[in-house]
Parts: structure tokens; sequence; C-alpha cells
């Protein structure tokens, strides 16, 4: 998943089911079983998470738009994007832009 994120954005348009039962050759739903049972969080979840903190990476960065971001990242709209950011992280993008001390959790390490 983390590959995907990074370096197959324009991939991100195929569901993650989809993508997970192609690469691993695994049935989606032991695959999902598993890993619920292993990491205590669905894979939806953790990659809406991984997402996320590509969000503030590119933020961070600031080389893109917040609606760049949206389309690189495949949100549906910025609306949609600002949504999820604030649902996972308690601020708006803006907001997080603005903050001194930008701190994020590299990709890896979630």
């Amino acid at each position: 998943m983390i590959d995907l994120i990074q370096n197959k954005n324009s991939n991100i348009t195929i569901k993650l089911s989809d993508y997970l039962v192609h690469h691993l050759h695994k049935v989606y739903s032991k695959l999902s079983n598993l890993f619920s049972e292993i990491e205590g969080i669905s894979i939806e979840k953790y990659f809406i998470n991984l997402r996320i903190e590509k969000v503030k990476e590119l933020i961070f960065y600031d080389e893109l738009s917040l609606s760049e971001i949206a389309n690189v990242l495949n949100f549906s709209s910025v609306s949609h994007l600002s949504n999820q950011f604030k649902k996972v992280t308690g601020f708006s993008p803006s907001h997080f832009k603005n903050m001194k001390n930008n701190k994020r959790v590299q990709l890896d390490q979630l």
C-alpha cells in the first residue's frame, strides 16, 4: 500500500481491494481479516491514514496546491480531501499548513 501511495499515484483509481488481490494473489476477505487481526485497524482505515500522511508530506513541501494534491491522490474533490484530512488529523489542511511545527509520521512508520 505504501508503494501504491508513493510510486503509483495513477493506480489509486482502482479499488484497493482489487489492487491487493492482484498483487498479493490472495482472497481479499482473508487479507482483510488477517490485517485487522494483526494491526487492529481495517485495511481501508490504514490506507486512508497513508493517503493523509502523503497529503501532509505534499503540504509540507508546498509544491502543489490542494487541488493538485487531491487530483494526484485521486480524491473526488478538494472538499473530500479536506473532510478526510480533518477526520484523521483534527485539523483542516490550511491550518496544518500554517502550523509552525508540522509533525508528521513517515509512511513506513505507520
